[in-house]
């Protein structure tokens, strides 16, 4: 490849991701993230099809937030993560790994390969209080976005609304 040509990904206007640590469904949590200062994410509601909820941890402090997707507190979350949080922080494991959600939540997870599960159990052990859902509505509208994303035809022109992005160096 020559000095000035661009490989297909730079002529994409597709970005590289970063494949997920191991595979994950889904269905349960569609949308995590870590973000913001926090992991936050899009969680399914086990009983109506129709109803999301949207959780969030704080990084450092652990302070937690679910609501439904029309900002009704979560039943569950009183004084503790709700089943919503802990399927979050599942969900976030097999993304990016127990040690990078580890490092970005500024925990130290007990000794031995951390999991899922040791990482809730030593944010908990915190007694993390329940923080306001002020950031709810960003993150659900991200993940409005994100659904929107899929819903394009595949191209390789630019779309309008990512020219933001810098380009990565000059084209002749």
């Amino acid at each position: 490849m020559g000095v000035g040509a661009l490989s297909v990904w730079e002529q994409s206007s597709t970005a590289r991701v970063m494949a997920p640590a191991r595979p994950r469904k889904l269905a349960k949590v569609p949308f995590v993230e870590l973000a913001d200062g926090r992991l936050q994410g899009v969680v399914s509601s086990g009983s109506d099809i129709g109803r999301v909820y949207v959780s969030s941890v704080a990084a450092r402090t652990y302070a937690f937030s679910c609501s439904t997707n029309n900002n009704r507190p979560c039943g569950g979350a009183h004084g503790m993560f709700c089943k919503h949080i802990q399927a979050l922080v599942g969900e976030a494991v097999l993304q990016y790994g127990a040690e990078r959600v580890a490092r970005y939540l500024a925990l130290e997870p007990p000794d031995g390969v951390p999991d899922a599960q040791s990482l809730t159990a030593a944010m908990t052990a915190t007694r993390p209080e329940k923080a306001d859902s002020s950031a709810a509505a960003q993150v659900f509208n991200r993940f409005l976005r994100h659904l929107a994303y899929l819903e394009l035809t595949p191209v390789t022109s630019p779309l309008p609304e990512m020219q933001w992005f810098p380009p990565t160096r000059a084209v002749a």
